[in-house]
């Protein structure tokens, strides 16, 4: 009798010392996660701009898997022993959340659409309302090249199995966009002896072309027709570039380039596409444009000058300068410190809330390292507020600062082509 009660306080005791740590350690995070999600709320944080986790609260369990799969970080969290969204700007669509969760409580994708005003009407095809026009790619509110890879091929094999009459001078697929939407679209013609033509005004690579250099791109196991499996989950911008000009070189893909689209009218069986470079004939029109469209200014006295840019190509090129970077997005501050590595460099990085929401975790850690080492200084609560040639002035803690500068780089975002497709006929939201 004795030896049971012996064993039983043997094992009482354990288990506090196992479980009482534990339990202390899941309060403390839920409690943090309580005030992120309090703090995201607040901002608008929460509430993500494309993809995110559906989370079924009924099936949710409080695990946590979800939370620690995220490898951006700061996605998820536990509040009232449930999954929840802390930040749904930072998410880009892995969907590793999904495939941890023990209860397959979550689901991946846009959600109800109905009253998004930025998500164009597509059915189950990806045509739009307009009979032959279709979305391909991130324009449509998902993430990830092999998403996009993935529809520009799928709405391709639609058109294919539709038939091509094959009438001169009308094009059976005009693919607007030349990123990997846009040339999977192109590839996949050219796999089914379609006519086609791509136009795009700026150059082939699409949202890639925007990306700093040397930039990690994760895009999961895809194929790209007529060319491969891309294997690996992690490319860098420049191999990917490099993948894409292989693709033209080897199977001579029509691409315009610098040609924008401008307006898009039905004529019989066909559409007349208008834009900046002439018009173009086609029974069916793939609209594999980014969402981002073109860099959206600040609109600041000296924005004009040649020093200011929207994008950064090669951060080697600039040496011993004094520079700014605009913007609280992991373009911006991947931009600010591929600069701050640079020999010479002085780089200030301005952003106009108080800290960043939306960057991937990685990031936030290589930024913290680099401002810790003063390697480059964060302005937060700053607003650029003119551009002269040696300097730039800067609002920050109600005063102006003038700082010394060579160059500026913006990173504001795009003003994005809804506006344009809007006019173009194509209704947003889930009804068409």
């Amino acid at each position: 009798m004795i030896e049971n009660v012996i064993i039983w306080l043997v094992i009482i005791v354990v288990a506090a010392f196992v479980l009482v740590p534990s339990v202390r350690k899941h309060r403390r995070t839920m409690k943090k996660d309580m005030a992120r999600k309090k703090e995201a709320v607040m901002l608008g944080a929460d509430k993500a701009i494309a993809q995110h986790p559906q989370i079924d609260e009924f099936l949710c369990i409080g695990c946590g898997a979800c939370v620690e799969a995220c490898p951006e970080g700061g996605v998820l969290g536990i509040v009232n022993g449930k999954a929840t969204i802390i930040n749904g700007l930072k998410c880009v669509g892995h969907g590793l959340c999904a495939e941890a969760c023990p209860v397959e409580g979550i689901v991946v994708g846009l959600g109800d659409t109905s009253h998004r005003d930025d998500i164009p009407f597509m059915k189950e095809n990806r045509e739009t309302n307009l009979p032959g026009v279709y979305i391909a790619g991130e324009l449509g509110g998902l993430a990830l090249i092999k998403n996009a890879i993935k529809q520009g091929t799928e709405v391709v094999e639609d058109i294919a199995r539709k038939g091509a009459p094959g009438k001169n001078g009308i094009l059976d697929v005009l693919v607007v966009g030349a990123g990997p939407s846009g040339m999977s679209a192109a590839l996949t013609a050219v796999k089914h002896k379609l006519s086609y033509l791509v136009i795009d005004q700026e150059d082939a690579g699409g949202t890639i072309l925007q990306y700093p250099r040397k930039k990690l791109v994760m895009t999961k196991p895809v194929e790209i027709p007529l060319y491969g499996t891309l294997k690996r989950p992690e490319y860098t911008k420049e191999e990917l570039l490099d993948i894409w000009g292989e693709v033209i070189e080897k199977t001579a893909l029509k691409i315009k380039k610098k040609c924008k689209l401008t307006a898009l009218k039905r004529v019989e069986d066909y559409y007349e596409v208008e834009t900046n470079a002439g018009k173009y004939r086609a029974r069916h029109v793939v609209m594999a444009l980014g969402r981002r469209g073109t860099p959206r200014k600040l609109g600041v006295p000296g924005e004009e000058k040649s020093k200011v840019m929207y994008k950064l190509l090669d951060a080697d090129s600039y040496q011993n300068n004094h520079l700014l970077v605009v913007g609280g997005g992991d373009s911006a501050i991947e931009a600010a410190m591929g600069l701050a590595r640079q020999p010479g460099n002085t780089v200030t990085l301005s952003y106009r809330k108080e800290k960043f929401f939306r960057i991937k975790q990685r990031n936030q850690q290589r930024l913290d390292v680099m401002v810790r080492d003063k390697k480059l200084r964060v302005v937060f609560n700053s607003n650029l507020r003119a551009i002269a040639d040696d300097h730039v002035e800067l609002e920050a803690g109600g005063k102006l600062h003038k700082l010394p500068n060579d160059y500026v780089f913006i990173f504001a975002g795009g003003e994005p082509p809804f506006a344009l497709l809007k006019k173009c006929g194509i209704r947003f939201g889930a009804t068409g």
